[in-house]
């Protein structure tokens, strides 16, 4: 699934409609760093097309991420230096939101920013599942967990809101 289907499940649309406005639309050529290992990120990036992967320290690539990812949103929360870097897979369109900005947002909107933090532990606990399983963590040895029991009826509910939310986005973007 589409990681911002989780993040879009509990914005408004006018809430989405504000995300596209605020961002800048960048292209990046395959091979450019878009977060480089150790640094302090001052934006977040939604994959608009094309294709991210993520590395270790050592080089090795953890996860290619595509069209509906999204990058450097622990940095809303955690300032913290990265521990993985991101180049671009293959040339990619992004929407760039700076940190600031949102954080602008947040404190000028607060029922903006309830439905936004909100957005964002879903998002990060999701993550974290994954994380935890690929490991081997919670489950026997051998059983596959179905991403669908993960969900929950709410946010199966909302789902397709938050898929035409991004395919508006997407549009308006292109434009």
């Amino acid at each position: 699934m589409r990681k911002v289907l989780l993040i879009f499940s509990e914005l408004t649309d006018g809430d989405v409609e504000w995300l596209s406005k605020a961002g800048e639309r960048i292209r990046l050529e395959a091979g450019a760093t878009l977060v480089p290992l150790g640094a302090r990120i001052d934006s977040i990036w939604f994959v608009l097309d094309g294709a991210v992967a993520v590395h270790t320290a050592a080089g090795e690539r953890l996860a290619v991420m595509g069209s509906g990812e999204i990058v450097g949103e622990m940095s809303l929360v955690d300032p913290a230096p990265t521990a993985v870097s991101v180049r671009v897979a293959s040339e990619a369109t992004l929407l760039r939101i700076p940190d600031a900005t949102v954080r602008a947002q947040l404190a000028a909107d607060p029922a903006f920013a309830a439905r936004f933090y909100r957005a964002l532990c879903v998002f990060l606990a999701s993550r974290l599942r994954g994380t935890t399983r690929r490991m081997g963590y919670g489950t026997a040895a051998g059983d596959e967990v179905d991403a669908a029991d993960e969900l929950t009826d709410e946010l199966l509910d909302n789902v397709h809101l938050a898929g035409a939310r991004f395919d508006r986005m997407l549009k308006r973007l292109a434009g």
